[in-house]
Formats: C-alpha cells, sequence, structure tokens
C-alpha cells in the first residue's frame, strides 16, 4: 500500500459548514492559494460534484488535472486522479469529526501524491505535507470568515435552484 501523509486541524463551526466549503469548488481560487480554476464536469444526483478540473500553479509544479469525487455520507469526501499532465495518483480524503457538541469540527486530510518525474519519497512526503497544511489552513480560515454561507448560496445559483 502507498504511504500517504495526514494532518488534522480544529475549526470553530459544525462539520456542515466546513462541507459546504470543501464542497464549492467553484470558489477554491478564493482560498487554496494553489488553484487558480476549477470547474465541476459532472454531478451526482444530489448535486455534489463527481468530476473536477483544477487548474493548479504551486510554483514549481503547475498542473491542469481532472479528479473524480466520492461523497461518504455527510462527513468524508474522497477523490482520485481521473487524468493529469504531471501526476501519475492523487489520491485524497477529507473526514469531518464533529467537536464541543457540534459547534467545532476536526478536520483531518489524508494524501497520497505520485508524479510521473523521479522524485525522492523523502521529498514527496514534504510536498504533501505542505498542501495538507496549505488546504487546512486556508479551509479554516475560509469557514470561520463566514465562506459556508457564501457558497451555499453560490451552489443554489450554479444549479438554478
Amino acid at each position: 500500500m502507498a504511504e500517504h501523509t495526514s494532518s488534522s486541524i480544529t475549526v470553530d463551526a459544525a462539520p456542515g459548514a466546513v462541507m459546504d466549503v470543501i464542497s464549492d469548488f467553484p470558489r477554491y481560487p478564493e482560498w487554496t492559494g494553489e488553484v487558480k480554476e476549477a470547474e465541476v464536469l459532472g454531478q451526482d444526483e444530489r448535486g455534489r460534484a463527481e468530476q473536477v478540473r483544477l487548474l493548479l500553479d504551486a510554483g514549481a509544479i503547475k498542473d491542469e488535472h481532472t479528479l473524480a469525487y466520492e461523497w461518504i455520507g455527510e462527513r468524508e469526501v474522497r477523490w482520485s486522479l481521473v487524468k493529469s499532465q504531471m501526476l501519475r495518483s492523487l489520491d485524497g480524503v477529507y473526514r469531518l469529526a464533529p467537536l464541543a457538541g457540534g459547534a467545532q469540527t476536526e478536520v483531518t486530510y489524508q494524501l497520497t501524491v505520485d508524479v510521473k518525474i523521479p522524485m525522492l519519497g523523502m521529498i514527496k512526503r514534504k510536498a504533501e505535507k505542505v498542501i495538507i497544511d496549505r488546504a487546512l489552513d486556508g479551509l479554516k480560515k475560509r469557514v470561520e470568515s463566514g465562506g459556508a454561507q457564501a457558497s451555499t448560496t453560490s451552489t443554489t445559483d450554479k444549479d438554478g435552484n
């Protein structure tokens, strides 16, 4: 089994508010830093993204890739690579656990990346850790600044409901 990198953060919001921000892909460029474009290519019957095209610019790594998403209940989402120019594989998961009676959420982000160019395992793990830490910090700031409220509106508008 491939090695992965994992980290957690506590967000001062309910799990639903956190998942609202995670699932609002078109707004990723507003808070993630590395994601410059995000386009939902397909949705399930509940309106959740099944495939998303992402354009990344993380300094040395610039890539356009498509990810497939699997939603497990209301508190977990997994993704895997469909196609990429630079990556061989990319598997990740967000797991949300309510804390403080549901007023807070522990967000765990797990990531496994394999690039097409040769890279030492230690360097790859370090890159995964940087990606995870930036994503968790950005997610926390976005949710706690009220980004979840805005994302619910944009999802409704996008679907036309």
